[in-house]
């Protein structure tokens, strides 16, 4: 059985190539590799998005909700090791689901579990939560490629 462990952002920017504005993993809390992972964004009413997404009532989008999870999802994939020239693509997203919006001064715990990896493409069940209530949850796809490949 293999020990979990967690890691902060400066490990997370060695290991995501997302940044401002886009990087949406604050911290991992624990990570099982090739198992499961749970991290966390603090989601702050100075976030870009909430400019616009709504001016009178601001809510996370659900495609950055996603994106997150995803990026969630690329860190488990990278927590033993990442080459460097591989590129984490999002392939594809199932019975993606929003039960509750994510407002400004949320704190977003998103998990991500491996269901399987078979050439460079990867399954996971994914989901955010906030003060322990489901807010969104998908099934994804996301394949490790090399750049120019």
């Amino acid at each position: 059985m293999s020990k979990a462990i967690a890691i902060d952002i400066h490990q997370i920017l060695k290991l995501l190539p997302h940044r401002y504005p886009f990087l949406l993993v604050d911290r991992v809390l624990e990570i099982t590799p090739r198992e499961s992972i749970t991290a966390l964004k603090n989601v702050t009413m100075n976030e870009p998005f909430f400019q616009g997404h709504f001016p009178d009532f601001p809510v996370m989008p659900g495609v950055l909700i996603i994106e997150a999870l995803a990026q969630t999802a690329a860190l488990l994939t990278f927590s033993e090791e990442r080459q460097e020239n591989a590129v984490y693509y999002f392939a594809g997203i199932d019975g993606a689901r929003f039960k509750k919006p994510v407002l400004p001064g949320d704190q977003l715990i998103m998990t991500a579990k491996l269901e399987r990896e078979r050439a460079g493409i990867y399954k996971f069940q994914v989901k955010a939560t906030v003060d322990g209530e489901l807010a969104a949850e998908a099934n994804i796809t996301c394949a490790v490629r090399m750049k120019g490949a």
